[in-house]
């Protein structure tokens, strides 16, 4: 650039220098302040409770995770921490009592005691477990010292008692609800005589009931009714000993069910103090035979608890179904993870008329256990009896969702896996040519034992992975099939047929959804419903083709149909297709029709291909179904009175042993007296036992003379 363009204002070029300078400086100081944040930004890097807390986010069912976060959120000391922490946690794992009572109990300062009221009234409402209860009431009495508060103890008491009084381990409850009625004060005789009837009754009630210091409570109210009359007394006992002997006896019933039930839990004093609580959170199911005899030991005792063990009179129906009801709230609390409990409860909600109540026990189990077919399929029939079909619809479209998630995930463990083990054993496997790298030949052996086992190890594992695969994909195809059953039902065919059409295009839809389309297709339509079901299973044919048990299906049905050629076209066309170990069920079928339905040419034809088939003996026409397929019609016909073709299992038991006894001496005699047998003319002979058909042999008996 000359001297003359730099001079000059007018030169445009020097006027774009003049422009960027001012834009380097600002880059450097852009710069320049961004290194000094650095250290900053280093420094705010994520803590490990925000990390743990991202990670419970996408896997919440980790008690150990929680019970980590709740550590480091006490540690910490915030109280927005503590809560969030809190919070999340109940969002998982709602009506955790040890977590709600370790919660309330960061609000029971005195500035703090309104958050606390409205986690109580929160808590309580849908809480069964009397620990919760328990804390509550120590809260009440705290805050409410005055003589003229008692009212509002008792209120809480009873408010408590109604609740959960039923409950075995509320007799605790009971105990301190006598207590305060003793402590209160009186001035005249009018509140004296208040406060004994008071006291009577709460004795009434509680020694009715199975609690564990029901022996106790009786043990009082003797001693308190004595106190106040001897005659009354003993009228008193006497009318309420049938009750109690009832509740006592119920109560070792109950011990023995409850004792595998609940293991021990955190005491409420170390709850109150506000002490590292132990969650009890619940695991997700590993269907493990623990976990099995677990919900089994459940069943039992909700079936238990349903059939009124207490014998509450119908006049008291309230009593029990709240009884119930609370017992049926503390088992999905502590078998969150099984759906069967929860249907238990749905069913039985439904069964005393409560119907609203019931759809939301089902949605409170579908929130717990979204892969549950038998929440869902429940709930989807509820709907479906509502005519809310839209929501119907939701449901399945939802649970396949989910479905398909988890069976691409499976799909990329077991392949993952599979890709492991092949690099394993490619890093293990011997020269191709069979000489080792020194020009020795190689060892078969010389792969170390432990390898071999380990890669064995892994081709189980890799099975089970793909049976597991196939499973899930097998449950996949029920959804679909109970989708287009509600869409025929609900609509019409052609809603069917079009649910069906988005099933052919999901690649993880299985051969058990086209029969079922086919089928349905056969059944419901009027004209020519078969020959609509054939091309399903055709198109299913194209997809399924190596499924045996689908081409089984296939040819069953085009044989129930009466469609003998394409049947025989279809047997022809993919019995080549199978190694004959695989199509052993396809030929034992095919014999089967020939036998029954065909003539003999063929069915002697078909018996010379199978004996090619499988030369060694190992014929499926042979196999335990089918013993001898020719002679089925004549087995049928054995006389059920001729006791020489029964077996002696069938006689009584003192004929059985004659039996046998005739059979020793018959043989006896029968070696000494049978007569030589003589040719017959003309080169005949008479058939032997084995030249006779099983089915049709004759036994020979012989009479003692």
């Amino acid at each position: 650039m000359s001297e003359q363009q730099q001079a000059d204002p007018n030169n445009p070029q020097t006027n774009d220098l003049e422009q960027t300078q001012p834009t380097e400086d600002i880059l450097s100081a852009l710069n320049a302040l961004t290194n000094s944040r650095a250290p900053t930004e280093q420094a705010s890097a994520p803590s490990e409770w925000q990390q743990l807390r991202e990670k419970l986010r996408e896997h919440p069912l980790d008690p150990d995770g929680w019970a980590r976060l709740v550590d480091l959120a006490e540690s910490a000391g915030e109280l927005e921490q503590i809560k969030a922490t809190y919070e999340a946690l109940l969002e998982t794992y709602p009506n955790t009592a040890s977590a709600q009572i370790a919660y309330i109990n960061h609000y029971l300062s005195p500035g703090l005691f309104s958050y606390a009221e409205e986690l109580f009234k929160r808590f309580l409402r849908t809480s069964p477990i009397v620990e919760l209860w328990k804390f509550y009431l120590t809260y009440v009495r705290r805050i409410n010292t005055t003589p003229n508060s008692r009212e509002n103890i008792r209120l809480a008491y009873e408010f408590a008692l109604n609740r959960i009084g039923h409950d075995k381990d509320s007799g605790e409850i009971w105990n301190d609800y006598v207590q305060f009625i003793k402590s209160g004060n009186t001035t005249n005789t009018w509140e004296e005589q208040q406060k004994m009837d008071a006291l009577r009754k709460v004795y009434h009630r509680a020694v009715q009931i199975p609690l564990e210091n029901v022996e106790k409570l009786w043990s009082e109210l003797e001693t308190f009714e004595s106190g106040l009359n001897k005659i009354t007394a003993k009228k008193f006992m006497s009318d309420l000993s049938p009750a109690h002997m009832q509740a006592r006896t119920v109560l070792r019933q109950l011990q023995r069910h409850l004792g595998p039930l609940f293991p021990p839990g955190p005491t409420s004093s170390s709850s109150a103090g506000g002490g590292k609580v132990a969650q009890n959170l619940p695991a997700a199911p590993t269907f493990t035979a623990g976990e099995r005899a677990l919900v089994g030991s459940w069943k039992a005792y909700l079936k238990w608890e349903e059939s009124n063990p207490l014998e509450i009179e119908d006049k008291e129906r309230a009593t029990f179904i709240g009884r119930v009801q609370q017992v049926y709230k503390k088992a999905v609390i502590r078998m969150r993870f099984f759906s069967e409990v929860w249907y238990m409860s749905f069913v039985w909600t439904n069964s005393i008329g409560k119907h609203e109540e019931a759809v939301n026990i089902l949605k409170a189990g579908i929130e717990s256990n979204p892969r549950s077919f038998l929440l869902n399929f429940a709930y989807a029939e509820v709907l479906e009896n509502r005519e809310q079909y839209t929501e119907v619809a939701a449901i399945y479209d939802k649970l396949l969702e989910l479905l398909r998630i988890e069976l691409e995930s499976l799909e990329a463990r077991a392949s993952s896996s599979t890709n492991t083990s092949l690099s394993s054993s490619q890093e293990y496997a011997p020269p191709t040519n069979g000489y080792n790298m020194n020009g020795s030949m190689a060892s078969i052996g010389t792969q170390p034992a432990d390898e071999s086992g380990g890669k064995d190890k892994e081709k189980d594992k890799d099975k089970g992975k793909s049976k597991e695969l196939a499973e899930r994909r097998s449950e996949f195809g029920l959804v679909w099939t109970m989708y287009i059953r509600f869409a025929r039902r609900a609509h019409d065919l052609k809603t069917f047929r079009s649910i069906f059409q988005r099933a052919r295009r999901d690649r993880w839809t299985p051969w058990e959804v086209y029969e079922a389309a086919a089928l349905m297709e056969y059944h419901c339509t009027k004209e020519g419903g078969a020959g609509v079901a054939s091309r399903i299973f055709e198109k299913g044919l194209e997809s399924f083709g190596d499924e045996v048990e689908f081409v089984l299906r296939y040819l069953g049905f085009l044989i129930s149909v009466n469609d003998d050629n394409n049947a025989r076209a279809l047997f022809e066309r993919v019995i080549t297709t199978f190694t004959p170990d695989k199509a052993r069920p396809l030929w034992e079928r095919w014999a089967r029709y020939e036998y029954q339905f065909g003539d003999l040419k063929a069915a002697q034809a078909l018996e010379k291909r199978i004996a090619e088939v499988y030369p060694n003996g190992q014929s499926p026409i042979s196999s335990p179904l089918i013993p001898d397929t020719r002679y089925t019609e004549l087995t049928l016909r054995r006389r059920p009175t001729d006791q020489t073709l029964r077996p002696a299992s069938h006689l009584p038991r003192h004929r059985r042993h004659r039996s046998a006894r005739s059979r020793l001496r018959d043989g006896r005699l029968a070696r000494h007296s049978e007569p030589t047998r003589q040719p017959r003319p003309n080169g005949h002979r008479a058939l032997s036992a084995v030249d006779r058909p099983e089915s049709v042999q004759p036994v020979a008996r012989q009479r003692a003379h």
